[in-house]
């Protein structure tokens, strides 16, 4: 899907439509979005909780080359940051699944 790098949308903070610059936002895992969330692996380590080294059973079971992908999603999810020319405020645009995604000029 082509997406221009600027385009016309509604800012929440001028509360009017305005000029925008588009950019793709990284995505983040679980790990990385939630690092002290209940349960975590660093959050449990603080308490002493969690401790040792090995395996922790990551490896008991053969490489991911050899499973069969039975439902496996082909695609990611898209958001595009959207950051206003007058107040520089950014806001988020979710799009949903894409394979691939291009901002051009227009």
């Amino acid at each position: 899907m082509k997406i221009p790098k600027q385009m016309n949308h509604y800012c929440p903070k001028c509360k009017k439509h305005t000029e925008q610059t588009v950019t793709q936002m990284k995505v983040k895992g679980r790990s990385a979005t939630h690092p002290l969330s209940r349960g975590s692996d660093s959050r449990l380590r603080k308490k002493g909780q969690k401790r040792g080294y090995g395996s922790l059973g990551r490896y008991s079971k053969p490489p991911i080359a050899r499973w069969k992908r039975t439902g496996a999603k082909t695609s990611k999810k898209v958001v595009l940051k959207l950051t206003c020319k007058v107040c520089k405020k950014s806001s988020q645009m979710h799009i949903g699944r894409l394979k691939k995604i291009e901002i051009a000029e227009k």
